[in-house]
Order: structure tokens, then sequence, then C-alpha cells
């Protein structure tokens, strides 16, 4: 039969195998301003990226408007680069060379030498006066209503200090008078002052480096706000002031292509020439706002908006590549006499010197795609001849305050710094995180609150795990049986970070993606709680990956500093140690001192003694930034937490406790007052009780009982018969008055 059978099958052979069939993986789309849609995300260089921002015109400080695009495309770099491994050169420029940077520093210099003249009260009160005209003229003109608002503000404020110095000169007050009212009025007044001096004085500043001592100063602090921000260093880092050379060349290069021409020594790009070409399109980003001319003259800037700089254009929709200095400009050499760079050219310049001629993300805010954006685009694919200088081109929302737009030139901002004091770096990182990148955010308390939640619920599940690993165990026993508990929580865990991954393929969508992560802590709390409450301890190696998994994702977000593989670092930024490792073996044996005297003072009955554990655990330790768990039938948990945290926390309990103890004393004074209200009504005999409501009843009987009303009519039936129930239940609390005082006595 052997035999057989073997002659039948013949040599053994492996079967055929089958593929398993699979499921289609999420690819990561981003939304294209280009085309105003989400596209699937394919760079032009393998696994390279180049990424081009529009980095700060450095003039005054970074607000949280700014800091809505730097941590924003922060984090997507981060996402990009960390989860997604793409190898992404990041660039950004700084502007220092700016129709505003050269307004605001002659201003400033301006300003700052009449200071230095010490004019009179009665001088400074002239000039103001002087000033005002011209302000008050622009206040009537301005019809943009959030502008006229900034600047009836500013009227407001200077009229309020104004009067008062009038009144000081016309009664001939006292000179130290006169100068601090002048002095109130010099500081509410600089900003019309300064723009006054400027038009007076402002072409007699010529000296270059008064132009560049502003911008240097204040793209330092934009350094320092980024570092505090947690906001990682560009790889590249461009400054106009350095470039001029490589711009100058690029101009000349659009011209010799046929889509630039001089006018009066500046140079202009032709925008309507380069819109019929067929190669080209302008306004690829915002085709109708083509002709905006509020718009196009914001572009070119205050200082290039004149009717005669008007007029060289051949359109009114060209914009400046080179501009021909005026008096009290900076200024460099070039193939068309003195002048300065256009503000779009410095991007297109810079970009192209190190990004070459196409990238594939340019990013910057909303507000930049028309004109800015729009023209850059048009000079830099007349510049290399191609139609894909960028391909990818991602907005990040705007940022309004409570509901209000933000804009420093509407006065109308919190700067980082501002915001940095309110709130830690990560809850404003947590803040952006938790709305998408692409629409507008409304930084207000509401919002801040939801980060501080977020981050405090996070933190907490982070302590509770860390508390479980710290259990001892041996090496085997970490690896413990999987009930169906555990199947079902690791079944939540691949669930969510399925979840996770696709809502980051969807346009990098950090909203979902937090929800995700809540509802995996969530879940993990829940089943934490049910084996604590069986007094069973939950599974070390699965709420350990489940953590490491949720650390790693806000450390991918820039949200968690640090090696720590758990958790939010303990010991602030900077910390050379590891505090926890360092501490915790320390406080674990003041943990079980403490844990062990109470148990005895249960036991023997010391009260004294379990006040001064609670005081250890409610005043002493909470000042040293650590939290202790008393759980009945449980170890006490241990856990490091910062100190401002735990000292709120402490706060927020006396608090409480001294509202529930308000409240139990008006509810016993309630009671006492009702008490003897009673006792009061059960003294009174129930032949007296009527007898007192005169302005009811005129005649009573002999036991009390009222027969006739205050008009002298006989009582009724039915009104006598309530009055009578009132009178019997009178009288038996009356009896039992009687028998508590016989019986007391």
């Amino acid at each position: 039969m052997s035999n057989s059978g073997e002659q039948v099958k013949g040599k053994r052979v492996q079967p055929p195998w089958s593929a398993p069939v699979g499921t289609d993986v999420a690819q990561l789309r981003l939304y294209n301003s280009l085309t105003r849609t989400k596209e699937l995300f394919v760079p032009q260089n393998g696994n390279k990226v180049y990424w081009y921002s529009c980095g700060p015109t450095v003039y005054d400080a970074s607000h949280m408007g700014h800091a809505r695009s730097y941590i924003s495309f922060d984090i997507l770099r981060r996402i990009l680069k960390d989860y997604f491994k793409y190898d992404v050169l990041y660039c950004i420029n700084i502007t220092d060379i700016d129709d505003k940077i050269i307004k605001r520093a002659r201003q400033n210099y301006l300003l700052e030498q009449y200071k230095e003249k010490k004019p009179e009260a009665v001088q400074i009160l002239q000039d103001v006066l002087r000033a005002r005209g011209p302000f008050q003229a622009k206040l009537t003109e301005t019809t943009d209503p959030d502008k006229k608002q900034m600047l009836e503000r500013l009227d407001a404020a200077v009229t309020a200090a104004l009067e008062p110095l009038q009144a000081a000169v016309e009664s001939k007050a006292a000179a130290e008078v006169l100068r601090s009212k002048a002095q109130v009025l010099l500081e509410h007044a600089k900003d019309l002052l300064a723009d006054w001096l400027d038009s007076q004085s402002g072409s007699q500043v010529t000296e270059n480096s008064i132009f560049s001592i502003l911008p240097k100063y204040w793209e330092g602090e934009y350094h320092k706000d980024m570092d505090a921000l947690n906001v990682l260093p560009p790889d590249v880092l461009t400054r106009v002031s350095e470039y001029v050379p490589e711009i100058v060349g690029f101009v000349e290069k659009i011209v010799s292509n046929g889509y630039g021409y001089e006018s009066n020594g500046s140079v202009y790009f032709d925008t309507v020439k380069f819109d019929a070409s067929q190669q080209h399109s302008y306004a690829k980003l915002v085709p109708e706002a083509v002709g905006d001319q509020k718009a196009l003259q914001e572009g070119e800037g205050d200082l290039s908006i004149s009717a005669d700089r008007l007029s060289e254009k051949r359109s009114q929709i060209d914009f400046a590549l080179w501009k021909a200095s005026k008096p009290g400009e900076p200024s460099w050499d070039s193939p068309w006499g003195k002048g300065r760079p256009g503000w779009h050219i410095e991007c297109s310049a810079m970009a192209g010197s190190i990004l070459g001629e196409s990238m594939d993300i340019h990013g910057g805010g909303f507000d930049l795609r028309f004109p800015h954006h729009d023209n850059e685009l048009a000079q830099s694919e007349a510049f290399f001849d191609n139609d894909h200088w960028v391909r990818y081109f991602l907005h990040t929302g705007h940022l309004t305050i409570a509901g209000c737009k933000m804009s420093k030139s509407l006065k109308n901002f919190i700067t980082i710094k501002d915001a940095l004091a309110k709130n830690t770096a990560r809850q404003l990182r947590l803040a952006f995180l938790m709305h998408s990148w692409k629409d507008t955010l409304d930084y207000s308390a509401n919002t801040m609150e939801s980060a501080v939640q977020y981050e405090k619920f996070m933190n907490e599940f982070f302590l509770n795990v860390k508390d479980i690993l710290r259990s001892p165990t041996d090496v085997t026993g970490q690896y413990e049986k999987w009930e169906e508990a555990e199947l079902d929580l690791n079944s939540c865990f691949y669930e969510r970070k399925t979840a996770v991954h696709n809502a980051l393929c969807d346009n990098i969508d950090t909203r979902a993606v937090m929800e995700e992560m809540r509802a995996l802590v969530s879940q993990s709390n829940t089943y934490i709680a049910s084996r604590k409450n069986a007094k069973l301890k939950p599974n070390r190696m699965l709420v350990e990956s489940i953590a490491v998994y949720l650390t790693a994702m806000l450390k991918t977000f820039g949200a968690i500093e640090g090696s720590e593989p758990i958790g939010f670092p303990v010991g602030g930024k900077g910390q050379d140690i590891d505090l926890e490792s360092t501490v915790m073996p320390y406080l674990k044996v003041l943990s079980d001192f403490r844990e062990g005297v109470r148990k005895i003072a249960r036991e023997q009955k010391v009260t004294e003694l379990l006040q001064l554990c609670d005081v250890v655990r409610d005043d002493t330790l909470p000042e040293l930034g650590v939290r202790l768990e008393d759980h009945e039938g449980l170890p006490t948990v241990v856990k490091l937490v910062d100190k401002e945290t735990l000292l709120r926390e402490r706060d927020e309990k006396q608090k409480m406790e001294e509202e529930k103890k308000k409240k139990k004393e008006e509810a016993a004074r309630r009671k006492q007052e009702q008490e003897m209200a009673k006792l009061a009504k059960m003294k009174i005999p129930p032949c007296e009780m009527f007898c007192a409501e005169t302005d009811k009843y005129s005649k009573f009987d002999e036991t009390g009982f009222p027969t006739h009303d205050v008009e002298g009519k006989e009582i009724s039936k039915g009104q006598a018969k309530k009055l009578r129930k009132l009178y019997e239940a009178q009288e038996k609390l009356h009896n039992e008055y009687l028998q508590t005082n016989q019986n007391g006595s």
C-alpha cells in the first residue's frame, strides 16, 4: 500500500503559495494652493525635498501672527522628516531691506536725535500740534475700518496727553510739572511725531549703517523667539543684504529674457507680456486678485507708491524688480544706477540661488498669496524660463485674537514673548496641533485652556504608566499572559495607529491625530482602572508600548524634547541630568517609609502621626515638585510634576475644601435657624396663635379661635375648617413642647 501511495503522489514538492491580497496603504497628500485641492505629494528628486519658506521682515518684535506660520511649518517639516522620512533641505530668508524697515529705521533715528536735543515742554507741544495736522488729515482719508480704528485710538491717546500740557502751559505751571507732562505727551505722540519728523528730514538720512542697525537687532530677537518656541533652525538662512549682487544678476536676466524694463533708474516686471506668453500665466495662486490696486500697492511698499513712481510703469499691475533709491534710502550700485531690491525679487533670487530652478515646497502665510507669491512665481519662471518653479505651495491660515484680526501695522498684536509669559512653548504648540495648519486659528483663553487640559491629560497617563513600570519584577515577570482585556486594548492600539497614519497622510491633519491619541489614552486609562479595581496589575509591556508610541509622536511634533522614552521631560529645558531616574529611588524609599508609618499609626490610632504624613503629602513634597497619591489597599503612587502645577492643584484643593466647609457651616446655620424658629413656634399656645393677627380677625371665642374677620363678618364654614386644621396642628406642636419640658424637668 505504501509503495502504491508513493507512486501516485510522485516526488514530494512544496505546495503553491497563496500571496496575501493586502490592503491599500494611505499616501501623503498636501493641500496645494496652486490647485486649491489636496494633491498626492511626489518629490521631484527621489526622497529629497527642497523647501523654501518666507521668513520675517525684521523691523519689530515677532508676534503670534508670525508664530502661526513658524510653528505650523516647523510641525510640518518635522513630520515630513521624522515620520515620513523625507530628506528635507529647509531654507528661509530674513528680509532686512524693505520699505517698512527703511521708514522705521529712519523714524527711530530722527526721533532719537530729537530727544537728544532735550526740547523744552513748549517746543514739544508746538511740534506735536504741527505733527497732528497731517496725521488727522490721514485719519480722515483712511477708509479701511481696522486702520481707521487704530488711528482713532492713537488720536484719542494723544488728545488725552495733549490737553493737560496745554492747560499747564496756559497756567504757567512750574518747570518740573511742564517737563513731566511733556514727557507723557512725547511718549503717546511718538508715532505721529516720528512720521512728521520723517516727512521733514527723512531725505537727509543717507548713512547705510543706520538702516542695518534696526534689522540686525530684531533678527537677533527673532532667533531668540524661535529657540524659545522650540522651532528648529533652518538648514539655510539667507539675508537680502548679503544677496544684492545675486539679485542684480537675477534682474538682469529677467530683462534679457524680455520680461523686465528699465524706467527712470528703476526696473519693472512686464506682467502683460509675461501673461501673454504661451508658456506662462500671471497670478497662478489668486487670478481673481489681478487689478486689486490696494493689494498691489501694499506689495510695492509705502515708499514706492508715489504718483511719479506709479507713472513709471507701463501697466498698473507691473511691479518693481529694482527701485531707484531716493534721498534718505539705502542704495547699492547696479547697471541702472544707485538703487535697492524690490520686495518680491528678494525671495526669488535667494531661493533660486540655493534651491535652483524648481523647488518641491514653498511656504508662507495665507495673506502672502497675492501679490507677493504670485509675483515671485512670475519673475522666477521668467528667469528660469519654466512653468514649475514651485510644485506645492503651502499657506498657513490666519491667526485671530479672540475673533479679531492680528496685525503689526494695525498695532493689534501679541508678541511671542507676551504669549510665552502666559503659556509654555509646549502648550502653544499643542494649541496649534489641535487645529488645522491651513485654517484660521483663534488665539483666545478658550483655545489655550483646551491645550493646557490636553497636556495635563497626557501627562497624567505618562505618570501612571511610569508608576506601573516602577513596580519590581524579574526579567520573565514582565511578560504576562494576555487575556481578553489586553487583546481588546491592543486591537484599539493598532486601530488608532492606523487612524493616526491616515490622518497624517490626509494633508497632515494634526487635529484628527490629536483626537485619535486622546481616544487611545482614554481606552488605556479605562483598562488600567479596571485592572486596579480588580486588584490586578496592568500588563506592563502593553501600556509601555502605548506610552512609548505616544511619546514618540509628540517628539515628532516638537512637543517633547529630551531622550526619555516616556512622557514629558522633568526638570525643564536644558536639564543636564535625567532628574526622574536620579531622584525616584530616594522618593520610593521615602514613600515606602511613610506608608509603613501610616500603617502603624492606623493600627495604634495615633492621629498625630497620620496628620504629619498628610502634611508631607499635601504641603512639603508639592513644594519640591513631587505628588503622592494614596490608594486604599494599593501602594502609594509617586509622580514628578512641575512645582507650579502642584501648587496650583493644592490651592484649588484648598479653595474647594474651604467652599465645602462654608457650605457645611451655612447648612448647619440654616438648620439651627429652622430649629429655633420651630421651637419659637412650639412655645405659642393654640389659644394665642390667632389673637395677634388683628389685621385679619376682629372676634375670637373663649379658646382664642377666630369667629369674625377684620370687617366684622362671621368666618365662613370653609374658612373655619381650614383654620381649625391649623389650630389643631399648633395644639399638637405645643403639647409636644410641654411634654419635652416636663420630661426635661
